[in-house]
């Protein structure tokens, strides 16, 4: 009995730690970059663009390889079923006279030799080192680590755009959970006035209309809350879902926003020509074309190279069974002289398009620049604003709390100052946390 007690006791103490741990770890604290970092590590977007670029790596490897020889071992194996005959008719070689009433033939009759062997078999390598063709090879080459640049480019593009979804979920919960204090601080606003009014109904100096607009505000109030806490689990589920963190919830670490120093507007579109992921992608499509255009007029280019090898054959009398052999070969497709004048011309449309491409996408970028740099100053104007506003507040709320305590004012005085006090609170966190998103889609948008 004991020893199950024992035993039960333990179970216990371990469940309790269990239970400790697990809640510990569902209250972690997560900052912003803490997030983004998990973001980063566990996406599967950015994995498969790693896998690209392996895979584009070891063409590369592939394609090197035909820098240098060729090498082809062939065997053949035939068996003659009919074999050839070489037949040399008396007399061929001449006459021979023994005396003068004797004469020989040479030969003397018909001779029949049967050329070759039923069993006939080759074994050789044939080696080729292409020559003219080098150029081409290294033009394949630049293009195929150019399509790497691409991928890095785009890898790179989608980790920018994983941070910017994480500054806009966490600045975005935020947001919600002080907007979720100011209407907690309205609820108790509304269900004090309700409950002065019911009281006031009891002893006959209100009206039950009265009282049903403040059970509708209370309402209102309640249905506010279900809507932001709605909201903040959503944000909270797609945190979770893009960090890939194995948690129940998360906790937010709260965070101090600041106005930071901010350049010129055409200091930052100059920043974003050369360093806007998007830019890049553009110029290296640019390149890529030009590149394929290369590479059309090299495919005009013969095909010369060096030809060596050995064959050992066995079963032909008339060959040697030992053939090493070397020379130059020429290959050279007179129609693809044609067909390489359309695909130059394709190969130029595309750089068209490439050029397009750049132009539209510099207007993009210059276009999304001035947004953000014009929501960035709007922000600052809102904060100035709001900061007035929470000065004032502030001191209304003080000015409550002093005669709260003087017995001056009733609790639905000190509870409306507190309720617009939430307000201003929520405007100025808001308007700073607005400000921060704008500054990251404006680092985004200058490839930091």
């Amino acid at each position: 009995m004991k020893h199950y007690i024992k035993h039960s006791a333990l179970l216990s103490m371990a469940f309790i730690c269990c239970c400790s741990l697990l809640k510990a770890q569902d209250s972690q604290s997560y900052s912003l970059e803490q997030l983004k970092d998990a973001a980063l590590k566990n996406n599967h977007i950015l994995a498969i663009k790693e896998w690209q670029i392996k895979e584009k790596q070891a063409k590369i490897k592939e394609d090197e390889v035909k820098k240098y020889p060729s090498a082809t071992v062939n065997g053949n194996y035939l068996y003659n079923i009919n074999l050839g005959e070489i037949t040399i008719p008396a007399g061929t070689i001449g006459e021979l006279q023994l005396s003068p009433n004797n004469t020989v033939l040479l030969p003397n009759t018909d001779k029949n030799f049967t050329v070759g062997q039923h069993s006939n078999f080759t074994i050789g390598m044939l080696a080729y080192q292409p020559i003219t063709q080098q150029a081409k090879i290294k033009t394949g080459l630049d293009i195929d680590k150019t399509e790497i640049a691409v991928t890095e480019k785009e890898r790179f593009k989608i980790s920018l755009q994983i941070k910017q979804a994480i500054d806009k979920l966490y600045y975005g919960t935020l947001i919600a959970q002080k907007q979720l204090e100011e209407a907690e601080a309205k609820l108790a606003l509304a269900t004090s006035k309700l409950a002065d009014q019911e009281n006031a109904q009891l002893a006959g100096k209100t009206i039950t209309a009265d009282k049903a607009g403040l059970q509708a505000a209370v309402a209102n109030e309640e249905q506010n809350i279900l809507k932001l806490n709605i909201q903040i689990e959503d944000y909270m589920g797609d945190l979770i879902n893009l960090t890939g963190i194995d948690a129940h919830s998360l906790k937010l670490a709260a965070i101090e926003p600041a106005v930071q120093p901010m350049d010129a507007l055409e200091g930052y579109k100059s920043v974003a020509s050369s360093s806007n992921a998007d830019m890049q992608i553009a110029g290296l499509n640019k390149s890529k074309a030009l590149l394929g255009i290369k590479a059309a007029r090299q495919s005009n280019i013969p095909d010369l190279g060096l030809v060596g090898g050995y064959s050992y054959q066995y079963g032909n009398p008339i060959l040697p069974n030992n053939i090493p052999f070397v020379g130059v070969n020429l290959k050279w497709n007179v129609q693809e002289i044609f067909s390489n004048k359309q695909v130059l011309k394709q190969r130029q449309f595309q750089l068209k398009q490439a050029e397009e491409n750049i132009q539209y996408t510099q207007q993009q970028v210059n276009n999304d620049i001035e947004k953000a740099y014009r929501k960035i100053e709007q922000s600052k104007q809102l904060i100035a604003v709001a900061q007035k506003a929470l000065f004032y507040q502030k001191e209304a709320f003080k000015l409550q709390e002093d005669k709260k305590a003087a017995g001056l004012n009733v609790k639905t005085d000190l509870l409306n100052a507190k309720s617009s006090l939430a307000k201003s609170e929520a405007d100025m966190y808001a308007a700073q946390l607005s400000y921060l998103i704008a500054v990251a889609d404006l680092k985004i948008l200058t490839g930091q």
